[in-house]
């Protein structure tokens, strides 16, 4: 399989090895926390949920570091990125542990509550934090002519992870002989373990394996903004990692209402009030589906991108979620929109990888912590605006046909934008800089 080889091509690299073990580990335990985090939210049989609801537990989950990212991303480019990440997962661990110890207590004072909330986006808010460093650290662990590659295999890795952990959740919650309260503090015990073993293999690299080679200089307050400003203008200075972070944050934003929209259908429209086990192994039918879609996505890119180049790969991806939101997407049956999120991940995950490459290609390494922030921010964002957008236009009852083929049609706008914003510098400028990251084009038979 050309994910295999690619992969073990990948890991000769000791270095690339502990990232990649790192981002596995830290996102597995992302995945667990998000789905305890849901359970306590979104299945308590005492309360039907809203699209608002849903909206603040994504801003509980996102908005954190979207608030506080500009301006702790200057210290992605002078802090060791390495240090960084066994500081922050250890810091999670112990949190996750409080979170475990409030829920198994059953205390309910305002107090304790505020807490809780706290630790939880205190918890998800340094999430951001940490991929944005491996993130920028990657360059690091890989030789120039495998950029490509490694963007094809460690965005897989993310979607893996929290799937894989929040089937680990899943599982604890579903099939646990405990009371709820009970199964939900074991997950958060599970997310602590896992963090503690990704502090534990990322204190084995050195101090600056995953950069930055020359530490920024310390800032001031004024200084970092002028530093996030400096970076914000070298993003705008490069032309096609801007147009390809303008596409991602729009396309977020389309698969954030699909997100909502299906998790309000399932919860409310399908199943009754009470039948939360029910809602929650349908939605996680879907989003395990979606889960694979994006896994499937290393297979997909490598061929297109070294068959048709960047830039029409991603005005491709465009267009085929155009497609599938437009034809099963709106075949309201269980089994169809399952197997239409297969599609949808599959999709928005290759065109994340597509992004990702331009980003990793185009920016100067010197400010590419800041980048990866602002990436983050826009990323997490887009999430909770689309959130906000379907609570406001999705009915009490989580059906509304509309917004659902306003998705569709939102892809179709998407993919003429982008290739009207992208004649201009036309696909040979666009593609140009991710030369850094395409290996030379494969022949028949290695595909």
């Amino acid at each position: 399989m050309t994910f295999v080889r690619n992969l073990r091509r990948l890991l000769r690299h000791d270095r690339f090895r502990k990232l990649f073990t790192i981002r596995a580990l830290t996102q597995c335990a992302d995945g667990t926390l998000q789905i305890g985090m849901a359970s306590h939210i979104l299945f308590n049989p005492a309360q039907q949920p809203t699209a608002w609801a849903i909206a603040a537990m994504f801003a509980i989950t996102l908005m954190p570091f979207s608030i506080v990212g500009p301006f702790v991303s200057g210290y992605l480019d002078r802090w060791s990125r390495r240090t960084t990440a066994v500081v922050v997962d250890a810091v999670r661990c112990v949190l996750a542990l409080l979170i475990a110890a409030i829920i198994v207590t059953g205390a309910a004072s305002a107090l304790v509550q505020t807490v809780l909330f706290v630790a939880l986006m205190v918890a998800l808010a340094l999430n951001r934090f940490v991929l944005a460093g491996l993130a920028a650290g990657l360059q690091h662990t890989i030789d120039d002519d495998e950029f490509l590659t490694a963007s094809a295999v460690m965005p897989m890795i993310g979607p893996l992870g929290v799937l894989l952990g929040g089937g680990l959740a899943a599982g604890i919650r579903l099939a646990s002989p405990w009371p709820a309260h009970v199964a939900d503090a074991v997950i958060f015990c599970c997310a602590a373990a896992m963090w503690a073993c990704s502090s534990l293999v990322a204190a084995g690299l050195g101090a600056r394996d995953l950069g930055p080679m020359v530490p920024a200089p310390r800032t001031r307050f004024a200084q970092t903004l002028a530093a996030i400003r400096d970076g914000g203008a070298h993003l705008v200075s490069r032309r096609p990692a801007l147009l390809g972070l303008t596409t991602i944050t729009c396309q977020r934003v389309l698969y954030g209402l699909t997100l909502v929209s299906i998790i309000l259908l399932f919860r409310i429209q399908v199943h009754g009030p009470q039948q939360t086990e029910a809602a929650m192994a349908d939605i996680g039918l879907w989003m395990g589906a979606s889960g694979v879609g994006f896994a499937s996505s290393v297979v997909l890119v490598p061929v297109l991108a070294h068959r048709m180049g960047m830039h029409r790969t991603i005005l491709v991806l465009l267009l085929a979620s155009a497609a599938v939101q437009l034809g099963p997407g709106q075949v309201l049956n269980r089994w169809w929109l399952v197997a239409a999120s297969f599609f949808i991940g599959w999709f928005a995950q290759s065109l994340k990888i597509c992004i990702d490459t331009v980003v990793q290609a185009h920016i100067d390494d010197e400010v590419k912590g800041r980048v990866f922030v602002i990436y983050d921010v826009l990323f997490n964002a887009a999430v909770v605006l689309a959130s906000v957008i379907a609570a406001l236009l999705v009915p009490a009852d989580g059906l509304s046909r509309s917004v659902l083929v306003g998705i569709g049609v939102g892809y179709l706008a998407l993919a003429a934008f982008f290739w009207l914003a992208s004649r201009s510098m036309g696909a040979a400028q666009f593609d140009r800089g991710t030369a850094l990251g395409m290996s030379p084009r494969p022949q028949a038979s290695e595909l």
